[in-house]
């Protein structure tokens, strides 16, 4: 180091090095703090590393290793409670020679071997179900499709016990089924959950006796809600689950990680009659109200309209001028006069309040109807055409009952909307870029009309459905009278043909039809976009 000799230096030379001793030490502070603070934050940092340390390759490896824990636990719990259901179906004895009293044909009647087989007894049919116990004393919940029109019902537990059952209820809108039996002790049991907290992606366990195979356990998630797998069924509206579910399946549970009954197995989407990774069960939710009427009434009573619904779609909302497409559309009345024609209510009313809520849908004012108590009054708000303008009024309905649904009538399981396949005509249309329908109509005539069933009908009648076409996929199908279109009345093919003329790509279009459905005249609502 070059030091400056003592003496040598001049006043001015000492007060610059004063300057720069201060300067040195003032320097030397603030690194000094500074590396204090730095210090503090790696400490912090190090502090906050240990307090939620980074996963490592082994923990990693044990999160299946949990979840499998917790799947184990889970059916540890539940599969006490779960039953398999053995179940046999009586067939008839086949009559034997002379017992309908027809003494004809002797030669067959002196043949040893059909003398056998007049008087072999069939064998029973037998089934193979699941179940789950919800009450200490001996209530099963399963499917009705399991323990319908059988004569013997099992139920065998995981211990091993057997005890035969007896049909308490059933509600065939939902196809669920109570069951009891007589034990001599209290049962172990599961809870039901409530099935609207579920979440698509939620793990599931179902459980069950798929091909009788007892005591079974498959894990999947929630792959949607709400799904409707039959039109007609109102009042099933599944959880999807690629759990497998198999035949055997039917009735048993399919619980949640906390163990809980989430949604009863009742159907599977396949091609093969097995398992294709598509599985539907019903929600704990509605399966707890049956529960409750079945135990308290020993029946499910249901409110009821007496109308059948359409929902107001976007197209129809277009046309009729409504601020948004919601409510529901009165396309056709019960055969009897339901409660809501004793109301005054008519086909083409647009109901929109239940008791001054607004009616989101066409599903959405069925569940509430069907949960109101029968004989209650309700008021619907509904809007009616009237000279091309809707009016808004009001209707008291005393709600009815619904009737079972192996009686009621209903224009969908009569065939109404199933296309019919029709060949092509043999002239081709020609090519354009302007949208077709796809249907081949004619007039109405009197002769069409009584070979038809179709008297007291004015509009066009439908000869042909092009079955790629626009009209096809909006349901329209064969002889179908078309009446109305986009609020206009159709009396003529000419008519129909200058109104359908008119529309350009992107139209809404509501038509209003009618067909015999082989009892009596229905009628229904189309709607569909112009493209």
């Amino acid at each position: 180091m070059l030091q400056i000799p003592k003496g040598q230096t001049t006043e001015s030379e000492r007060a610059i090095l004063r300057k720069l001793r201060v300067w040195i030490a003032a320097l030397a502070v603030a690194c000094l703090m500074v590396g204090v603070g730095i210090g503090a934050m790696m400490s912090n940092r190090i502090v906050v590393a240990l307090d939620d340390p980074p996963q490592s390759a082994a923990q990693i490896a044990r999160a299946p290793e949990a979840l499998s824990a917790s799947f184990a636990e889970i059916a540890r719990r539940v599969e006490p409670a779960v039953v398999n259901i053995d179940t046999v179906a009586a067939a008839p004895q086949i009559a034997e020679k002379g017992s309908d009293g027809d003494e004809e044909d002797s030669e067959d009647g002196e043949n040893p071997l059909l003398d056998m087989l007049r008087k072999h007894t069939r064998r029973p049919t037998k089934g193979v179900g699941s179940g789950f116990i919800i009450d200490p004393k001996g209530l099963v919940l399963t499917n009705y499709h399991v323990v319908e029109n059988m004569t013997s019902i099992m139920i065998k537990l995981q211990s091993g016990e057997s005890l035969r059952g007896a049909v308490v209820g059933f509600d065939e809108e939902t196809d669920l089924a109570v069951i009891r039996v007589k034990p001599t002790r209290d049962l172990p049991t599961v809870n039901l959950g409530n099935s609207d907290d579920v979440q698509v992606g939620d793990w599931v366990l179902a459980v069950g006796s798929p091909f009788g195979l007892e005591q079974t356990v498959t894990a999947g998630i929630i792959s949607t809600k709400e799904r409707q797998t039959d039109l007609g069924a109102s009042f099933r509206r599944f959880i999807q689950t690629d759990a497998a579910i198999n035949r055997g399946n039917s009735g048993g549970p399919l619980v949640n990680m906390r163990g809980e009954v989430i949604g009863i197995n009742s159907q599977i989407a396949t091609s093969t009659g097995d398992y294709n990774g598509i599985g539907f069960a019903l929600p704990s939710n509605i399966a707890s109200t049956v529960l409750r009427s079945i135990t308290s009434e020993g029946k499910v009573r249901r409110g009821y309209l007496g109308v059948y619904l359409e929902p107001v779609r976007a197209e129809f909302a277009r046309v009729y001028g409504l601020p948004e497409a919601k409510g529901a559309i009165v396309r056709d009345m019960a055969a009897d006069k339901g409660p809501a024609a004793k109301a005054g209510l008519l086909t083409n009313d647009i109901l929109v309040e239940f008791n001054g809520d607004p009616i989101s849908s066409a599903q959405d004012l069925i569940n509430r109807v069907a949960s109101t108590r029968v004989g209650q009054t309700i008021q619907l708000g509904y809007l009616r055409e009237i000279n091309n303008k809707l009016e808004r009024r009001t209707a008291t309905v005393t709600v009815g009952e619904r009737p079972p649904s192996s009686t009621r009538e209903t224009p969908e399981e009569k065939g109404e909307g199933k296309p019919e396949m029709v060949k092509p005509g043999a002239k081709p249309e020609p090519k354009s870029d302007r949208p077709a329908l796809g249907l081949k109509v004619s007039d109405l005539t009197p002769q069409i009309a009584n070979e038809r069933n179709l008297k007291g009908l004015r509009g066009v009648v439908v000869q042909e459905v092009d079955q790629v076409g626009l009209a096809a996929d909006a349901g329209l199908t064969k002889y179908m009278v078309i009446q109305r279109v986009n609020r206009t009345s159709v009396g003529s093919l000419d008519e129909f043909e200058r109104i359908v003329n008119a529309l350009k790509p992107g139209d809404a279009v509501v038509m209003h039809v009618s067909r015999y459905n082989g009892e009596r005249i229905t009628q229904s609502i189309v709607q569909f976009t112009f493209q």
